[in-house]
């Protein structure tokens, strides 16, 4: 018996671009009944990363693969296809990488391996919708002499920032003092430049503040005015906004403010033509608001939400989903008299007629840093099998 135990050193969130580092262990257990005969053999171990994309048959309409399907690995089967019995399509693969062949570990021993791979800049995101998947996984597979292949498979987050693909790194290095007793690769140090580089441009993006003046007015007149001062925001952020009433013609009872994604299916691949938008909710506050002079909302974006994105296949788009109910009547109608005594007693109507609007707001919506990511990540930085 042999354990495989693979850890994400980092966690498990990344942006694309980065180079993914997993350190890979195969230990052989000491039990009591351990001998000198109990060593293990392994053949070979290989490792890769894919990404998965599952579609909803309801929704989306794809053409055919031309792949060869594998469900089933063959009892005397070498070849390490990292996803095999995967469900959907591999749109995504990096060259496999060879961990070591013929390992020979005795009992109490363990062997530890380093991989590295770059994700791909022009992949998709992560990404779990109601009519598409993008699923990523670092795969490791290893064989016994004449056993069937055992798959261990990590699945990650991949976060996508664009931008970043279009960015030249200068291939002379400034000259500055350097420790000679410090040795660092070349591909993290490219690595690390890389994750500044995305944190300085989601910054520059998400700090431009500017005032958003919107009036809100149905057919009947004005209700009030929303202020808000940015309309990009990081994964992670609170999106807050102001109402004004005091300066509207018609009351407003209630309203309600919803954070929403859309996505939307490209025309070709859609199941029938013109289907709906789907729309998911990640946030919302509800308010009434009857003779409330102002108001504000702050609502998260959760950091295990999806940035927006666009692909050949999915469109996903950010929005504030605005709903308001408004006073078919004057607002002196809005309350009676309760008493006829000196001390005067105003109560609310027991009927009154409404009207109802909406309105959408779109906001852009960026990743944040990785690592913030990675606290939340419903992924695991360790996952092992016992082979």
């Amino acid at each position: 018996m042999i354990e495989v135990l693979a850890k994400l050193g980092r966690g498990p969130v990344f942006l694309a671009g980065e180079v993914l580092e997993c350190v890979i262990t195969f230990t052989n257990p000491l039990s009591a009944s351990s001998t000198s005969a109990s060593s293990e053999m392994l053949a070979w171990a290989s490792a890769q990363i894919h990404c998965q994309f599952h579609t909803s048959e309801n929704r989306v309409a794809l053409p055919p693969s031309d792949g060869i399907k594998h469900d089933v690995q063959a009892e005397n089967e070498t070849v390490f296809v990292p996803n095999r019995g995967e469900r959907g399509q591999c749109i995504l693969s990096t060259p496999p990488k060879i961990l070591f062949c013929d390992l020979r570990l005795d009992p109490g021993e363990s062997k530890s391996y380093s991989y590295c791979e770059t994700l791909p800049i022009d992949g998709p995101p992560s990404f779990r919708g109601q009519s598409v998947k993008y699923v990523y996984k670092l795969t490791i597979g290893c064989q016994r002499v004449n056993s069937p292949i055992k798959l261990l498979r990590v699945p990650f987050r991949v976060l996508v920032l664009h931008g970043l693909k279009d960015y030249q790194f200068p291939q002379d290095e400034v000259v500055a003092p350097s420790n000679p007793f410090l040795e660092e690769e070349e591909g993290l140090k490219k690595d690390s430049r890389l994750a500044d580089l995305a944190t300085e441009l989601l910054m520059v993006a998400t700090s431009r503040r500017s005032l958003h003046l919107y009036n809100i007015s149905n057919t009947r007149g004005k209700v009030g005015t929303f202020c808000i001062f940015k309309t990009v925001y990081k994964i992670g952020e609170d999106v807050i906004g102001t109402f004004n009433f005091s300066e509207g013609d018609i009351p407003c009872l209630q309203f309600s403010v919803s954070l929403q994604t859309e996505e939307s299916i490209q025309e070709e691949f859609q199941r029938r033509r013109g289907q709906p938008v789907s729309f998911s909710t990640h946030a919302r506050h509800q308010e009434a608001c009857l003779h409330t002079a102002q108001s504000s909302f702050s609502l998260p974006i959760p950091l295990s939400s999806t940035p927006g994105f666009t692909t050949n296949i999915v469109s996903l788009k950010w929005r504030l989903h605005f709903e308001f109910v408004t006073s078919g009547e004057p607002s002196g109608t809005c309350l009676v008299r309760g008493s006829q005594s000196e001390a005067v007693t105003w109560a609310g109507v027991e009927q009154i007629g409404v009207d109802t609007f909406s309105w959408d707001l779109p906001i852009k919506v960026l990743p944040t840093n990785p690592i913030l990511a990675s606290y939340v990540s419903q992924f695991s930085s360790t996952n092992s099998i016992t082979i």
